[in-house]
């Protein structure tokens, strides 16, 4: 048979890609009615084209350690975070506003070497809502690297988490850099005693602080996993460490806060350069304490305004948002890590012009390198 006539079959990725531009071309056009209608097209769009795509791969734990000790190869990766969907019928929104951000990282490039979520990819941790997130994220061209969020683990203590992604607590190794994730979220169990279902664990969990409920924590078998992964990497090697809560305490009202972070720090110290990338806040942040240097990860769902106390002197605050631009103070963003493995932090906010953080800013105490100040009005 002449190949010419056999038909030509579109790939999963190019049926999306086509698909998706279409959907969003027409939104263009529509009223807000017209809108919500046709963005749950491009939902289904990704769902059906995420079924074995073969670009995409949750990357798995890499166990073999290269000694790191000569430095960074220098790279960048991206990174997207706190989507909080709900199911579709429930929230288009927050869906519409985590495949923006699969777009911006698939336009850029080059590609980074991978992407890590930052957690809380669904809002009441039901399996249909990881489901959702777990396909649109199929759709980014480059490897991803999961991080749990409260808001993914507590409705049933991690299990379709897992099962989805693997485990909740891994380290790796990337050109030079040793890399750590963490589950940064553990509460004592306040639901047993109570007799509390996991929908009523859930909520509770996902108000932030209240009087049922802990701080988060690593907590103790955590801190010494830490510890023994630790032991074989040289003090000279690059550590970048992601945490889905702070890892230091800087709210405690609104659980911005991780109550043995001090611990966790102290197992940091013997290291030159070390770097922690969180999530939970939903802002600009920028802290140091002592070799860490501290940045938080914007989120794709909503932003949160800055607590009345306990900021970082090195934050250099953005704008409060505009209430009526439900996009305004969220975004994506990336990281490049630079040969001495220290990381400058892109905070890519959508519908406003990007912060970048430098690693020099930090290292300098906020001396040089300083942060252009947002020129945009607070509402």
């Amino acid at each position: 048979m002449n190949d010419n006539n056999i038909p030509h079959i579109k790939s999963a990725e190019t049926r999306y890609l086509e698909e998706r531009e279409a959907l969003f071309r027409g939104l263009q056009r529509l009223d807000r009615r017209g809108f919500f209608r046709v963005s749950g097209g491009a939902t289904a769009a990704a769902i059906a084209a995420g079924v074995g795509f073969p670009f995409h791969s949750f990357l798995p734990i890499n166990v073999a350690y290269a000694d790191a000790s000569g430095g960074s190869q220098g790279f960048t990766f991206a990174y997207i975070s706190d989507s909080h969907l709900y199911a579709r019928k429930t929230n288009e929104r927050f869906v519409r506003q985590l495949l923006r951000a699969v777009d911006d990282v698939n336009s850029l490039d080059p590609q980074p070497d991978f992407v890590l979520y930052g957690g809380d990819l669904a809002q009441l941790g039901r399996k249909e809502e990881l489901d959702l997130g777990a396909q649109i994220l199929k759709a980014l061209k480059a490897p991803v690297r999961m991080m749990v969020g409260e808001h993914d683990w507590y409705f049933d203590m991690g299990r379709h988490w897992n099962a989805l992604f693997g485990p909740e607590t891994y380290s790796f190794d990337h050109k030079g850099v040793h890399f750590v994730v963490l589950m940064s979220v553990q509460e004592k169990d306040f639901w047993t005693a109570r007799g509390l279902s996991p929908a009523e664990r859930m909520h509770t969990v996902a108000g932030l602080d209240n009087a049922l409920q802990s701080a988060f924590e690593v907590g103790t078998p955590q801190r010494e996993w830490l510890k023994k992964d630790l032991e074989r990497v040289p003090a000279s090697t690059p550590l970048i460490v992601f945490s889905h809560s702070p890892l230091y305490k800087l709210y405690r009202p609104w659980n911005f806060w991780t109550d043995d972070a001090e611990d966790v720090q102290a197992i940091l110290q013997r290291f030159d350069r070390v770097t922690v990338l969180h999530g939970h806040t939903h802002q600009v942040l920028t802290n140091r304490i002592g070799n860490i240097q501290f940045h938080g990860m914007l989120s794709t769902a909503w932003p949160w305004p800055y607590a009345p106390q306990g900021l970082p002197a090195l934050t250099v605050q953005m704008n409060r948002p505009n209430p009526f631009n439900p996009a305004d103070g969220l975004g994506d963003g990336s990281a490049t890590v630079h040969p001495d493995g220290l990381v400058d932090k892109l905070y890519n906010l959508w519908n406003r012009n990007p912060t970048q953080v430098k690693a020099n800013y930090l290292s300098s105490g906020g001396k040089s390198d300083i942060p252009a100040a947002p020129k945009l009005a607070s509402y």
